[in-house]
């Protein structure tokens, strides 16, 4: 099975060596992403909720350019950085941007770099 790179222009460029997200078969996988501000490639500041919702608004821009949306997505993995703190505010701003059913999810506290939220999806569409 072959492989297809997706790229949006309205997310954040890599800033290492990975895509944005892959395509194998009817399935999207995107790269980890944070609050990182497309224009000037800067994290956005705030509190987690702020962040959630540019990281939420990165990642719409590279299903989109797959013609996906939220409802596509099967499975979330979301790294916080502070998981007992900003869990419920969190996924306050989440709740905001699925419908049921909801997608899978595994939340972890993790170590990350200057930012408050990291996700990345696994999205469906039949081809």
């Amino acid at each position: 099975m072959s492989k297809r790179e997706i790229r949006s222009d309205a997310a954040p460029a890599p800033l290492g060596t990975y895509s944005q997200a892959i395509v194998v078969g009817d399935f999207l996988y995107t790269s980890g992403m944070g609050p990182i501000d497309p224009k000037t490639g800067e994290s956005v500041g705030g509190d987690v909720a702020q962040q959630t919702r540019q990281t939420l608004a990165n990642l719409k821009a590279v299903l989109a350019e797959h013609g996906l949306g939220f409802d596509d997505v099967v499975k979330s993995t979301v790294h916080l950085q502070d998981l007992h703190r900003d869990f419920a505010a969190y996924d306050k701003v989440y709740r905001e941007h699925f419908n049921e059913p909801y997608p899978v999810r595994t939340t972890v506290g993790s170590d990350l770099m200057n930012i408050l939220v990291e996700i990345d999806f696994v999205a469906y569409k039949k081809s």
